[in-house]
């Protein structure tokens, strides 16, 4: 089985294209046999501030970046309007609850197609509550695991193996013993699964 790691934050739109890559190059090539394993990383961990849509520099990286690359993908992705952006600790605390019970895709699909898809602010409990239900988490463990934090040093620690791992920019995804940074091409992540089989 081939092991991918990849390093990424939830409010990080070239993370969630690159998601989508890997999601359809296995689906397309189901004999890849290919595990996955999600390791945050955080770009503005609390306190720092985070960016605001209103401000010129994401709407002109998604001007430029974002929208041609996800057009040219076929995928459907627009800049959130959440201002300022959330933090994602406590999402990633709540990653660590659904990994614990088995949902870690699930749950991770889900937030980035809340927050790219649906505008949904991922740095408030009852959004994050509310979506852990319909990936078939109990809402009520998960929210006293947030509220409780629970999972905070569990998260730290994974979030810190990234920084120590050397990764600064997201996503990254790494096989075998590689470090490979932004959106993949489907045929050059197709080859390099092949390679390592």
């Amino acid at each position: 089985m081939t092991k991918i790691k990849i390093y990424s934050d939830y409010v990080c739109p070239f993370c969630y294209l690159g998601e989508k890559v890997v999601e359809e190059v296995l689906n397309e090539n189901p004999e890849l046999d290919v595990e996955i394993e999600w390791i945050p990383f955080e770009l503005r961990p609390f306190p720092k501030p985070t960016l605001r849509p209103g401000e010129e520099y994401l709407p002109k990286t998604w001007r430029t970046s974002v929208y041609p690359m996800a057009e040219n993908m076929g995928i459907d992705i627009k800049l959130p309007t959440v201002s300022p952006q959330p933090h994602t600790h406590l999402a990633f605390e709540g990653f660590q609850y659904a990994k614990e019970h088995g949902k870690a895709d699930a749950y991770t699909m889900r937030l980035f197609e809340a927050f790219f898809k649906e505008d949904k602010d991922i740095g408030k409990v009852d959004v994050l509550t509310q979506l852990a239900g319909e990936v078939d988490l109990n809402q009520e463990e998960y929210r006293k695991a947030l509220e409780s934090r629970k999972y905070k040093e569990v998260h730290e620690q994974a979030r810190d193996q990234s920084y120590q791992m050397g990764i600064q920019s997201v996503p990254t995804f790494q096989i075998g013993n590689k470090l490979y940074q932004g959106v993949m091409p489907k045929e050059q992540l197709k080859q390099i699964l092949k390679a390592e089989r």
